[in-house]
């Protein structure tokens, strides 16, 4: 017997694929999504700066439908805060691991240092979207960053507070220019394309921060 066109046979019986409709792409969670569209907007965000990224390329990286994207993020300018928020929690988080993860004040700096350089080496290059952004100066991305940096501070000034007989007010800024110090030079690292490996630019950063700290007289 012949079979009709647009036609398979499954065992003995044919059945007709004329009227079977296409397939709807599976829909994702809303975090799971929401997930990729920050991914999305990261890849755009770092090739193109705030001002050249378009919520079309966006869109468009992350295969989905504009109305999509605006389903989770209401502009640009929300998707960008967003991402800065993701990228600031995600450094703070392994800056307080680092703090965190011994009781010897040595071992704490070398942490802290370390954690900077690592967040700075990622291949994600997260921290030009937090550091180098062509929107630093907007009062919310401004502020932000301010917050990190007096969290950050506050979290190291706890520390030397209760080895020295420093005040609140001299060890906050100690940990401000500690945390400065880490910033900075692992940017400047980075830039230098390799000419030292990661773990001696940490090494010769922690032991000029430690030599100078650990100099301030101890509680008794």
């Amino acid at each position: 017997m012949a079979t009709r066109p647009n036609a398979r046979r499954i065992g003995p019986t044919t059945v007709s694929t004329e009227s079977r409709p296409a397939a709807r792409p599976a829909r994702l969670p809303r975090e799971e999504r929401r997930r990729q569209l920050l991914q999305a907007a990261h890849e755009v965000f770092v090739a193109n700066g705030y001002h050249g990224a378009a919520m079309d390329e966006i869109a468009e990286t992350a295969r989905v439908s504009k109305p999509v994207l605006y389903q989770h993020f209401p502009g640009k300018r929300e998707l960008y805060l967003a991402l800065l928020d993701h990228h600031l929690a995600s450094l703070n988080a392994m800056l307080m691991a680092a703090l965190n993860s011994t009781s010897d004040n040595k071992l704490r700096v070398h942490a802290t240092m370390d954690a900077y350089f690592r967040f700075i080496a990622q291949e994600s290059q997260a921290h030009r979207l937090v550091f180098e952004s062509d929107l630093n100066n907007d009062p919310d991305v401004s502020g932000r960053l301010e917050d990190f940096n007096a969290r950050l501070a506050s979290a190291i000034a706890a520390v030397i507070a209760e080895e020295t007989k420093l005040s609140e007010a001299e060890s906050t800024l100690l940990g401000r220019s500690l945390a400065g110090m880490a910033q900075i030079s692992a940017r400047y690292w980075l830039q230098t394309s390799g000419e030292l490996k990661r773990e001696d630019a940490v090494d010769l950063i922690y032991r000029l921060a430690w030599r100078g700290i650990s100099r301030f007289p101890k509680e008794t």
